[in-house]
This record gives C-alpha cells, structure tokens and sequence, in this order.
C-alpha cells in the first residue's frame, strides 16, 4: 500500500477528512524518519506541541460544562486521567496506530511503533493536524468522539484503566509474549479476604499488586508491570 493510500486508511478509521492533506502526513511521520531522509524539520514534533495544548483546553471545556457542580482541583484531577499517556495509547492501540507511522530504522528496530510514548505523541500530533485543517469547532467534535469511550466510563463514574489489557497489547507488540498472572497469596477472613498477585513474561517477574478480588490484584499487577516496561 502506498503512503498516501496508508494515510487514507488512517483517516478512514478515524471518519475523518483532509482538507490540507500534508498535515496529517507529518503528523505520522517522527523524527527519525526525518531525519534519515536528511528533512529535519519535517516531522511530528511542532503538530504534538499544539495537539497537546488544543486536547487539553478540548477536555477542560467539556469537563467544565458536564460537571458544573466540580470545583477546580476534581476537574483538574479527571482531565489529568484523561488526557495522560494510558488513555492516548488506548486509543492508539484501538486504531493500530503503529501500523500507520512512518519511523527510522533504528526506531523501527527498537520498537518504536509499539513504544507507549511514542504512539501517545502521535496521537497529540494528529490532534494537533486535525485543528489546524478545519479549526478548533471541528476538531472539538472530533475530538469527542474519539475519547467517547473513555468519556463514557467518566461519566458512568467509573473511569477505569484497563491496565491488563494495554499490558497484553504492548508486550505482544514489542516482545511477541502474552503475559501470564499468577495468584500468590491470599489473605484475611472470608469475607474480606486480600488477594496478591504477579504478572510474569516467559520466566520473569515484571509486576505484582494487591486487591479486594483477584481481578483487582491482577489489574494492580498489571498497572505495576506497564508502569515498569513503560518508564
């Protein structure tokens, strides 16, 4: 597939629409692919710099007007969760973004198209392109809707992280491994029993966490994990 049809894909998914179709080509297109290609300035960075300034306002905007009866220091905190990294590369991993970039050959090597910071820059950058092709009314819609899920959650009151499932999606990406959880304690009366648990990958160790349930445990493993293999 060549890379305008590959771009094309993208927006596709997205149910976005070009006007200035170079936007979204640099958005997609990191440092290290720039710069093999001796365009230096060409590439995602400047359009992440703004994506991540026009997110931010989008999702104070939205949490202001949904949830009149927050004082500032509750709204600051649900848009700190979500706007940060975790929630960007679920949406990322959502739309197979790795797929889509293009990298250098070192970044492609180490793993960049499965890397969580790098696929969450991105993110911003398409963001960042969106805005400037049709303005911030559009791009506010847009927006929306591609944090509707994580939206939704917010306001069922329960924002989770699903922290087991970016582990599997990043480690099966980057080190082609399903990691595995084990239960190695339990603990305390029955009816309040706590539960300890470790996530391994082939024969190591990477996470272990604690919980009121198993599943608890196994997501605190996991956030552990992620926290770690992300870092």
């Amino acid at each position: 597939m060549e890379w305008p049809e590959i771009i094309n894909s993208l927006l596709n998914d997205l149910g976005w629409k070009a006007g200035n179709f170079s936007y979204y080509e640099q958005a997609l297109t990191h440092s290290s692919f720039a710069h093999e290609k001796g365009r230096r300035r060409i590439h995602n960075e400047r359009l992440e710099f703004l994506g991540d300034a026009v997110l931010e306002l989008i999702i104070s905007d939205y949490l202001y007007r949904r949830y009149p009866q927050l004082p500032e220091g509750k709204l600051t905190k649900l848009r700190a969760d979500l706007v940060c990294e975790a929630s960007l590369v679920r949406i990322a991993y959502g739309l197979n973004l790795g797929h889509f970039l293009r990298l250098g050959k070192g970044e492609i090597v180490g793993g960049g198209a499965s890397r969580p910071s790098l696929l969450a820059d991105t993110i911003e950058a398409l963001i960042g392109a969106h805005y400037l092709d049709h303005g911030f009314e559009t791009c506010y819609a847009k927006v929306i809707e591609l944090f509707s899920p994580i939206l939704q959650e917010l306001q069922e009151g329960d924002l989770r992280r699903d922290y087991k499932t970016l582990l599997q999606e990043f480690t099966q990406a980057r080190y082609a491994v399903t990691p595995v959880y084990r239960i190695v304690r339990e603990s305390g009366p029955d009816h309040e029993k706590t539960f300890a648990a470790v996530v391994m990958l082939t024969s190591d160790q990477v996470g272990a966490g604690e919980g009121r349930s198993k599943k608890e445990a196994e997501q605190a493993a996991a956030k552990a994990a992620w926290n770690t293999l992300t870092s």
